[in-house]
């Protein structure tokens, strides 16, 4: 766990992993909740066979921001490198912002993975670890004062390890994306339309008894009287809808001088009553592809589906 604070060492290594091709970041910032917040540390690993954070490059750049300028300009802008983060936007705010290139976040990629293949009640890197790498993260450094110097054996010990699970999330995750969405070339069909239709039957079945569930407990709570229980809270609004005769409108914004110059939607109905006479509009017609999916078969036509 090399941690350096002389800025010849720091720039040095930062020239040395612009050859790198990936990656595994993380920062840490020092009066965050205050209206200036500066970055304290940025983690750099570039092994992900390392699982001791003993090959994970600490810079500190407190009070060397122009290091930190130095590393948005040779990393964070270098295409060529793969970046990950886990909740990218935080760090991106202090590493370049928009001006980070070929950046990938950890988060973003545990968010689209479905529900039933990764079913977790967040996002959060220690809910990731734990569940991916069973491995129970301590995360008691992470509000502690990254703006005090020494920095703590502890705070050391934490910061090096986070781009070591970073590291891990990413691998596993991308091992879960492979399987999610294999090659659309190579999809089985008929054994994506089995599992369909065995899971529509169990979704229709929850589906049911979930909406009968809600519609008991709204009326009853309405009944009741109960704004909130200890798992629902009950809100009631009245939904306001304004309609005019469009003529009307038409003579009215005349009167006034209003240019309601905006496109409206000619709706099938519209297009109907207007029949020849749109020829005499101006028009633009947009034309987006739509797919929709509907089934064929259900269970009850196929004797030789099981679940």
């Amino acid at each position: 766990m090399p941690y350096l604070t002389e800025a010849t060492e720091i720039k040095a290594l930062i020239d040395k992993f612009t050859r790198s091709s990936i990656l595994w970041l993380d920062t840490e910032v020092a009066d965050y909740y205050t209206k200036k917040p500066r970055l304290s540390l940025i983690q750099v690993l570039d092994d992900p066979e390392d699982l001791t954070g003993d090959k994970t490059y600490i810079f500190d750049v407190l009070n060397q921001p122009e290091l930190g300028a130095y590393f948005i300009t040779q990393i964070m802008q270098n295409t060529d490198i793969e970046k990950v983060f886990h909740n990218a936007s935080y760090d991106l705010r202090f590493l370049g912002k928009e001006q980070a290139k070929n950046v990938t976040c950890t988060l973003q990629m545990a968010k689209k993975i479905p529900y039933y293949i990764l079913p977790l009640p967040n996002y959060q890197l220690k809910t990731l670890v734990t569940e991916l790498c069973d491995i129970n993260l301590d995360k008691s450094e992470q509000g502690s004062n990254w703006g005090r110097r020494p920095l703590t054996a502890k705070q050391l010990q934490y910061v090096k390890m986070d781009t070591v699970y970073v590291a891990q999330i990413h691998s596993r995750l991308q091992d879960l994306m492979t399987r999610c969405y294999p090659p659309i070339e190579t999809e089985d069909l008929e054994a994506l339309a089995v599992r369909y239709q065995q899971i529509e039957h169990q979704w229709k079945q929850i589906t049911s008894q979930m909406e009968h569930i809600q519609e008991r407990v709204k009326k009853a709570m309405q009944v009741q009287n109960i704004p909130e229980t200890s798992f629902f809270k009950l809100s009631v609004s009245d939904r306001t809808t304004i309609k005019t005769n469009f003529t009307e409108l038409a003579q009215v914004a005349r009167n006034l001088g209003l240019k309601l110059e905006f496109p409206i939607t000619l709706t099938q109905k519209i297009q109907k009553e207007l029949g020849s006479a749109i020829e005499e509009l101006n028009v633009e017609i947009e034309t987006t592809p739509v797919a929709r999916l509907t089934t064929k078969k259900t269970l009850d036509d196929e004797d030789d589906l099981h679940f």
